[in-house]
């Protein structure tokens, strides 16, 4: 092989791994919640899944919040869904329906 068929294909099995990543939904809070020990201001997030982890990013201010999840399989969902619970008063998430797949997020304490 040549040095730019070399070249081509390192650039080609990068660019497949840069779109390959973690997948994106997006979530809306209308009201401070709780996502394990983190606290959410209201607001529109972008949510990842990394490992057991739950990565918030708010779409106003860019901050990011990380919160471990339990990943459960359940069936195929077809939209994104977050349950909250607020029995102590304040708003706190349970479980996030992922769409398009058959995984939940639970969040525990």
């Amino acid at each position: 092989m040549t040095k730019k068929s070399l070249l081509f294909l390192g650039a080609l099995a990068l660019s497949s791994v840069a779109f390959a990543g973690p997948k994106n939904y997006e979530i809306q809070l209308i009201a401070p919640t709780q996502a394990g020990s983190m606290h959410l201001t209201a607001g529109v997030y972008r949510l990842q899944v990394l490992g057991s982890n739950a990565v918030f990013t708010n779409e106003d201010n860019r901050h990011t919040f990380v919160a471990p999840v339990k990943i459960a399989t359940t069936q195929k969902h077809e939209q994104t869904a977050v349950e909250t619970n607020s029995d102590t008063g304040s708003s706190r998430i349970t479980s996030i329906d992922l769409a398009g797949s058959d995984s939940t997020l639970e969040f525990g304490e």
